[in-house]
């Protein structure tokens, strides 16, 4: 099974940057910041990761802190598999 950050990646790359020339991000770079994910993508973003990994994002969950780099994704899904 691949890991968090790469299954994320991997479907942005697929959805949002369309081709080999697209912007390179790092594991904390924040999508919104660096213009990879817009509002609407991000909502795509959330449905990938409730697919993916078997739990719904509340609400009140849907923060940068959460879902707005990598780092944040990994941590948050860890964090939901574990309660």
């Amino acid at each position: 099974m691949q890991d968090v950050k790469t299954q994320v990646r991997q479907f942005i790359h697929d959805n949002f940057i369309m081709g080999s020339n697209g912007p390179r991000f790092a594991d904390g770079d924040s999508f919104m910041d660096q213009h990879i994910i817009d509002s609407t993508g991000f909502l795509e973003l959330v449905g990938f990761i409730e697919e993916t990994y078997g739990f719904a994002v509340e609400d009140d969950e849907m923060t940068p802190d959460h879902l707005d780099s990598l780092n944040n994704i990994e941590a948050y899904v860890k964090a939901k598999r574990q309660e």
